[in-house]
């Protein structure tokens, strides 16, 4: 065995080199697994400019001779105007690309679809409860209830609540629902007659749609 303090200095040389490369494998391992997933990069809906593989295009576009040519002179067009070549037909023969600005066009499609989502409708329902021995004045109170919600574009669901033994009323419970239904032909349609779930009589009735 070799021995002599030149070689325990030379040892403990070594020892510190493998610590100070164990600790650095050991951070590169944590930054690693801090990252977390890699990131997606979305790639465009449409071939534009290079990315066009077919060699004739039929080209459209403002400003554009509508005709077939080469995809080098389509290129070449599209680049004086200072737009792009977007393919928007690939599977037409010869696929149809359009001269544009496509980062404009992008824009103009994603403030479309915002706008109609926006716009789409939600339902919202709207409940009102009777008891099978409602009394008139209540009726009156709670129909008067129903067409706000009616004119509001709300759909309706009525029920009846049977409480304990009142089930032997179903019949009534019928008539009282049918008969709100007539009062309120001018403000909805039934949507669904009078169906018993369990202890509950149930009724609904659509908004009619504004002329």
């Amino acid at each position: 065995m070799i021995t002599g303090p030149f070689f325990g200095v030379l040892a403990d040389r070594i020892e510190i080199r493998r610590a100070v490369f164990l600790n650095y494998i050991a951070i590169a391992i944590r930054r690693k697994r801090s990252r977390g997933p890699a990131r997606v990069i979305k790639e465009d809906k449409h071939r534009i400019n290079n990315r066009i593989r077919a060699q004739e295009v039929r080209l459209v576009g403002e400003n554009v001779e509508v005709g077939v040519y080469t995809l080098s002179k389509a290129l070449e067009i599209a680049k004086e105007q200072e737009v792009d070549l977007v393919e928007i037909s690939p599977n037409a023969t010869p696929p149809v690309c359009k001269a544009m600005d496509y980062k404009k066009f992008i824009y103009e499609q994603k403030k479309r679809e915002k706008s109609l989502k926006s716009k789409a409708t939600k339902v919202i329902i709207k409940e009102i409860r009777f008891g099978p021995n409602t009394d008139d004045h209540d009726y009156q109170f709670k129909k008067k209830h129903a067409e706000k919600f009616l004119n509001e574009g709300a759909k309706l669901k009525a029920f009846v609540f049977f409480k304990g033994r009142s089930i032997i009323y179903k019949d009534k419970g019928e008539i009282l629902l049918l008969r709100l239904a007539q009062d309120l032909e001018d403000f909805g349609k039934v949507e669904q007659m009078p169906k018993l779930e369990g202890k509950r009589m149930t009724m609904f009735i659509a908004p009619k749609k504004a002329k």
